[in-house]
């Protein structure tokens, strides 16, 4: 697993660049504020349910939660199940809307 900050992930969604985005937090959660991820809650990864993510397993993909407890969970739990390019976004999102919304 790798780590991502905010700064980096903004950096490239800006550039427009293409990413997979899982955000692992509760559909109320995701509902209140996203920054365009597809929602994957933990506790679906935890019950090994990742069949529409396996077209993804050799592709980076950049998980995120509100603090990034859940979501460094959500990468260790992936690369297990083979996942090869797992990213972790530092701070999940409170450092997101700390340091980008206003």
């Amino acid at each position: 697993m790798q780590t991502i900050s905010a700064e980096q992930l903004k950096a490239r969604l800006d550039a427009g660049e293409t990413l997979n985005l899982i955000d692992v937090r509760a559909d109320i959660e995701h509902a209140e504020f996203n920054i365009g991820g597809t929602l994957y809650p933990l506790p679906v990864i935890q019950s090994m349910a990742i069949e529409p993510l396996e077209h993804l397993k050799n592709e980076e993909v950049i998980c995120y939660c509100r603090s990034g407890q859940r979501s460094t969970m959500a990468c260790l739990m992936l690369e297990h199940m083979g996942f090869t390019n797992t990213n972790n976004l530092v701070g999940g999102m409170l450092e997101w809307k700390e340091k980008f919304v206003k």
